[in-house]
């Protein structure tokens, strides 16, 4: 590896997460800000990207050309929207460079296209960039192994902001294919998304989901085993995105020398069973 510092674009720089990113860029030794990117037509596009984000200026220019930001970078941080994190990965993969990816709500067809770019770029992709959450994965995925889905019911809970647009979160399903996983399932047609109305008994052995939104919570989430006579709790809470951003970071330079392909924070953190 080499001993420069590893220089990153910060894809959504103008947004609070984008915000964290820049922060978390220049706190961090071995990695520095190459670019930041905003949407074309933003207000923020033309103005100093440390001053957005409360640093005062560092003298990168917030841009909306990513193709220009991406000449001659190391990596990408990127939590946009499903549709750009498309066209950010097809262009990380012609740059042959990082692509940390922490954007939800992707579709089939969207986590396909993310797969074909990782045949040339290092992506590392995570419903949640946290190390909290992922080392709760595992635990989830161990104690749905250890107990019975005939006797013990699976419910991921989880809470955000008001803003946030995609249900359940990337981190409920995260939480829920570990579960999953844990059982031998798809969690795809084991899932239960919605209850309203005459929904009769709980099939046995589905994973529910429950959404909740409001105010400005940075996140809950919580997966509950619940047995006759007994339930099990396991729960995470996130009081502050640097935590996010401190994760995606640290992917970026852990993925600076593999080769290319997808990888999850698992990987990054060395819990994965692969």
């Amino acid at each position: 590896m080499s001993d420069a510092a590893m220089k990153l674009v910060v894809v959504g720089a103008a947004g609070r997460m984008g915000q964290a990113l820049i922060r978390m860029v220049a706190e961090i030794e071995g990695v520095t800000l190459h670019a930041a990117v905003a949407r074309p037509g933003s207000a923020f596009v033309g103005k100093d990207a440390g001053e957005i984000a409360g640093l005062g200026p560092n003298g990168i220019v917030i841009g909306d050309d990513p193709l220009a930001a991406f000449l001659n970078a190391d990596g990408v941080l990127d939590f946009t929207t499903p549709a750009t994190t498309n066209e950010f990965a097809a262009l990380a993969a012609q740059a042959r460079i990082v692509h940390i990816v922490g954007t939800t709500g992707c579709s089939t067809d969207d986590e396909a296209k993310i797969a074909a770019a990782a045949r040339h770029a290092r992506i590392v992709k995570s419903g949640n960039m946290g190390l909290g959450v992922n080392l709760l994965s595992v635990l989830v995925e161990q104690a749905a192994r250890a107990l019975d889905p005939a006797d013990w019911d699976i419910e991921v809970l989880e809470m955000h902001h008001k803003r946030k647009v995609d249900a359940p979160s990337g981190t409920a399903l995260l939480l829920g294919e570990a579960a999953a996983k844990g059982r031998g399932v798809d969690l795809s047609t084991h899932s239960v998304r919605v209850r309203d109305g005459h929904t009769g008994p709980r099939e046995a052995g589905t994973i529910g989901f429950a959404t909740l939104r409001g105010g400005s919570v940075i996140g809950e989430h919580s997966v509950i085993f619940a047995g006759e006579g007994e339930r099990v709790s396991m729960a995470h809470s996130a009081g502050d995105r640097s935590i996010f951003a401190r994760g995606a970071v640290k992917a970026a330079l852990w993925a600076r020398d593999k080769k290319p392909g997808l990888y999850s924070m698992l990987d990054v953190l060395g819990l994965s069973q692969r």
